[in-house]
């Protein structure tokens, strides 16, 4: 019994990580979708962290409105610089974001790009 439930303990995976990657890979995702917009449209277009989300500065109305600018969870915390030019040059400058959350600040997660690639998620070392 004890094994097993050790075995348990140890699939389970913290609350606070399994949201963090969530959020790593949910902002991935809108980063590339922003990055296509501004792309398609000419646009230069921003990110920006602000203290309890994000904001996706120069996209027209009508798809600001279709991003999201919250976090799904309150304690997604953003370390460090958090402005990233997503274009509308097709090739970037290599840019990072790096994510916490509060329940382990420990962990950080990275968001990046070299420029070229799609943003990846990876853990900060």
């Amino acid at each position: 019994m004890a094994l097993a439930t050790a075995g348990v303990g140890l699939a389970m995976r913290d609350g606070g990580q399994t949201q963090l990657e969530r959020e790593a890979a949910r902002l991935a995702a809108l980063l590339e979708s922003a990055r296509a917009q501004s792309r398609a449209g000419g646009i230069p277009v921003r990110w920006r962290a602000l203290p309890h989300g994000f904001r996706f500065e120069g996209l027209p109305q009508s798809a600001q409105a279709a991003l999201p600018s919250q976090w799904l969870d309150p304690g997604t915390v953003v370390r460090g610089p958090a402005v990233l030019q997503l274009g509308p040059e097709p090739l970037i400058g290599p840019q990072q974001v790096l994510i916490t959350h509060q329940s382990s600040p420990d962990r950080t997660l990275r968001i990046a790009t070299d420029g070229v690639r799609p943003f990846s998620v990876d853990a900060v070392q």
